[in-house]
């Protein structure tokens, strides 16, 4: 098909030369003395003032196209063809000391993970400060004033004070905003934002996105947004490049590919997006539609089978679970503060049921998962396990209860084992708990692999040699093998792309029709909580502020947090573009107290049956 498509945005623009026009890019690396491309024959133009999103998942070739643009890619290594003009300059035709230049004065970006783009040695003034001594002539005192009008401009609370303030005493969401400073430096005419948002919370995400729009409207800037979300592509472009494999499969106006997308795989994409709000009218969990991408077809999404046994004994108790982490400090180790991380918390968790901890990094809801695993040592309170206290558990029995629970953590890399197979990562727990014979495993590891949606054969493999979300499966497959009736996910699918996500969502469904599972699913993805959940709890600051069943909790939220976390989720919806949130300069609350710290008593009402709401 054709990919150029020179529509300039709604906004007038039309009339203007681009900022930016890419023609038949083509990217390769080399491999074993080949040129591999990874980025075919991809054109598109970004007008003055205007935001294009490139979106795609994971290997589709968006984050190459970026750094293909900014001529970040190892020289030795790679090879740029076609044409590339940012601001009437073909920049793949200067030479090096010219394309410096051009980075930061011409064009900007902004990286995925701001800590790892920041230096930890330098303040976040002497970085932001270097990037304007580089590319203008000002002097030291004027970088410094300059920077602290760029920080107070990114909405950072008393700018000049944390001048001298280095990047780990910044929480993520200011972090990124330190990178937009840096990057608006130079006033550059396009802002490259690869990912800006994927690795922050909900309400951070809404933050930085109405701080885009904000900046772009004041300064004209053009801004060209690498995402594979959905939901913030409506929100914030005007028209979009969908990438597949490489290719650009489809690009036009954002309202128009969200109204009537034509490739098969647009609609894949479209359709396996949450859509906050979907869920009214139904009981019960929904599965995702499965697309086909060679067609687009897609089949009817069904509720998931009923499975909570409501007359049962809970399966989980928790009562006035209470986790704290001591900070000391100086030469004696002198007590200096405590980490309040779970302060209190109280529920209960039925056979079949799934009850979603839901809040924003630091909540305490990982803790709250870790905590009722004893991975870390609670100081107080009870979780009852089928009515065994799991904290008072000896060892022996400790190990024995948890083949009744298991755990799924985020990373599914960091929780395999890269020297051994997957087969025998599978088999480990099996074998330790003595349930068969090596035998007997490897029947159980193949028939665990089909159940999961892989194949028996694939056994033999390493981790390295699995995608992000074929591993989640073998994580969950691991998880079954001593047939839990719990599964505690903490953040299971977040690090995954929207398809993927979806397809492990369906999975955790259809095993807990089958098998009777109870989740407690922790996750900061409300759209996704709102798909997967009989009960939701929201945790703030290590408690629970509100409480109560899925219908409860979104239709009639009470606790402002609540109201807060919901509004804050970007609805793939372009013709909400428009909204105009007040950009918020709120910094999540520590829950580190003063060793002395007395915590409050809380109350709670009950606005219906099982909806309870913490009095503020």
């Amino acid at each position: 098909m054709e990919n150029r498509q020179p529509s300039p945005s709604d906004k007038g623009s039309n009339a203007l030369a681009p900022v930016l026009s890419v023609s038949n890019l083509t990217t390769s690396f080399q491999s074993d003395g080949k040129w591999r491309p990874v980025v075919r024959n991809v054109s598109f133009d970004v007008a003055p003032g205007e935001t294009v999103a490139i979106v795609g998942e994971s290997g589709s070739g968006k984050s190459v196209t970026s750094l293909s643009i900014m001529r970040l890619l190892q020289k030795d290594k790679s090879r740029i063809e076609g044409r590339i003009v940012l601001g009437g300059k073909d920049i793949l035709a200067l030479p090096e000391n010219q394309m410096r230049a051009v980075r930061g004065n011409d064009v900007a970006m902004i990286f995925q993970e701001p800590m790892t783009s920041l230096n930890p040695l330098f303040t976040v003034g002497q970085q932001i400060s270097e990037a304007l001594l580089c590319h203008s002539a000002m002097s030291r005192a004027e970088a410094k004033a300059e920077t602290i009008r760029l920080l107070e401009k990114v909405r950072i609370p008393a700018a000049q004070s944390r001048f001298d303030e280095y990047p780990h005493r910044f929480s993520g969401g200011m972090r990124q905003r330190v990178m937009i400073a840096m990057a608006l430096a130079s006033k550059p005419k396009l802002l490259i934002a690869d990912e800006p948002t994927t690795a922050l919370d909900v309400t951070i995400q809404g933050q930085i996105l109405d701080l885009i729009k904000l900046l772009q409207e004041e300064e004209g800037t053009s801004v060209l947004f690498i995402t594979h979300d959905m939901g913030v592509v409506a929100e914030i472009a005007d028209r979009t490049v969908v990438m597949y494999n490489g290719e650009a499969v489809e690009t036009g106006k954002t309202e128009d590919i969200f109204a009537r997308p034509r490739h098969p795989y647009t609609r894949s994409l479209l359709s396996a997006v949450p859509i906050l709000g979907s869920m009214k009218g139904h009981r019960r969990p929904l599965r995702f539609p499965v697309v086909d991408r060679a067609t687009g077809t897609s089949d009817v999404p069904v509720e998931a089978a009923d499975t909570v046994k409501t007359d049962a004994r809970p399966l989980l108790e928790v009562k006035n679970l209470t986790t704290r982490f001591n900070i000391h400090s100086g030469m004696f180790g002198q007590l200096e503060g405590r980490v309040h991380a779970v302060e209190n918390l109280s529920f209960t968790l039925q056979p079949g049921e799934t009850l979603s901890l839901v809040g924003e990094s630091g909540c305490g809801k990982s803790t709250t998962g870790r905590s009722i695993m004893r991975l870390v040592q609670p100081l107080s309170g009870e979780v009852l396990l089928n009515g065994e206290d799991v904290l008072t558990m000896e060892p022996k029995r400790l190990r024995d209860m948890r083949r009744t629970m298991q755990m799924i953590f985020q990373d599914p890399f960091a929780s395999l084992n890269p020297r051994i197979t997957v087969g025998a990562a599978i088999a480990e727990p099996y074998l330790e708990h003595r349930l068969g014979t090596r035998t007997q495993a490897r029947e159980r590891v193949a028939d665990l692999l089909e159940r999961v949606g892989l194949t028996a054969d694939m056994a033999s493999r390493y981790p390295h040699e699995f995608s992000g979300g074929q591993r989640q499966r073998v994580c969950i497959a691991r998880a079954l093998a001593l047939d839990p009736k719990l599964i505690v996910a903490d953040e299971s699918v977040s690090a995954l792309d929207v398809s993927i996500k979806a397809q492990v969502i369906n999975l955790l469904l259809d095993l807990q029709a089958s098998l009777n599972l109870a989740y407690l699913f922790i996750s900061h993805d409300i759209a996704v909580v709102e798909r997967v959940s009989h009960r939701i709890a929201v945790m703030y600051l290590g408690e629970i502020v509100e409480i109560g069943s899925r219908a409860a909790i979104f239709e009639n939220p009470q606790h402002p947090y609540t109201r807060k976390l919901i509004s804050a989720v970007p609805v793939p919806d372009p013709s909400r573009r428009g909204i105009k949130r007040p950009v918020s300069n709120d910094e999540i609350k520590s829950p580190v107290r003063t060793p002395d710290f007395i915590v409050p008593v809380r109350q709670y009402n009950e606005v219906s049956a099982g909806h309870l709401v913490q009095v503020q």
